[in-house]
């Protein structure tokens, strides 16, 4: 099958074995569960989603994938889960095996990482509509940041400060400045002709979906997971009070 299927969504979760920041990251509990079983609770949750596959080299993550209500149908190879290993890669590897294998194939693919465990199902519903009122190639989650890039300094081997950015706006405070997004790694929304063709999740026109800070949490050091474990307990607890 070479053809994209008109109106099928593939949502993809990227899970490898390895982690060096977070050892086992993608097992690590947050709130009771996998920090992957998130992911994937929310990508089965959505209604836009045709298929919800995990693509991983680790048996155990393989697993534990199923048993939340994934599909695993092939081990990704060695070579395309080392550290140096593009992403883009292991995501065209999935849409080609599919193709090659089961004969199915997607208008849109949707990459979800665990490392984005507070995104919700709506957000991921909300960039496939995005992606698909606009005919979009590509819709990516963001986030206002905070940290703007007029604000942010280099430094010199000396400890000198100058600017990253240079501008000629006298007088810099964060409100008085255009507001500037940061790609928060939630959802990645992509035509599979596009993904296959350019080979890139950033193509010239994409689009960005805003989320909010509170849903925008990447898991990158132990302090991250920490923090998501955190604030999945709050949710978990203030869910449990307004249901009695």
């Amino acid at each position: 099958m070479s053809a994209a299927a008109t109106g099928q969504v593939l949502g993809l979760i990227t899970a490898r074995g390895g982690s060096k920041s977070v050892p086992r990251k993608n097992l690590a509990p947050v709130g009771e569960k996998p920090l992957i079983a998130l992911t994937i609770e929310a990508a089965l949750n959505g209604k836009s989603l045709s298929r919800v596959i995990v693509s991983t080299d680790d048996t155990e993550i393989a697993r534990v994938a199923t048993e939340w209500g994934a599909e695993v149908p092939f081990m990704r190879p060695k070579e395309l889960a080392e550290d140096d290993s593009p992403h883009i890669d292991v995501v065209i590897h999935a849409v080609q095996w599919l193709e090659e294998h089961e004969r199915w194939s997607a208008e849109y693919v949707v990459l979800l990482q665990p490392t984005s465990p507070l995104r919700t199902a709506a957000d991921i519903d909300g960039a496939i509509e995005m992606a698909k009122e606009k005919e979009a190639v590509a819709v990516i989650g963001v986030v206002e940041t905070h940290a703007h890039p007029y604000l942010t300094r280099k430094m010199t081997e000396h400890g000198v400060l100058e600017d990253f950015i240079p501008t000629e706006i006298p007088y810099l405070y964060r409100q008085g400045l255009p507001p500037a997004y940061f790609i928060n790694g939630a959802v990645f929304v992509n035509r599979r002709d596009s993904l296959l063709k350019k080979r890139t999740f950033y193509p010239s026109g994409m689009y960005g979906y805003v989320m909010p800070a509170e849903r925008s949490l990447q898991i990158d050091s132990p302090w991250d997971l920490y923090l998501a474990d955190l604030i999945t307990r709050d949710r978990i607890s203030k869910e449990s009070v307004a249901k009695r």
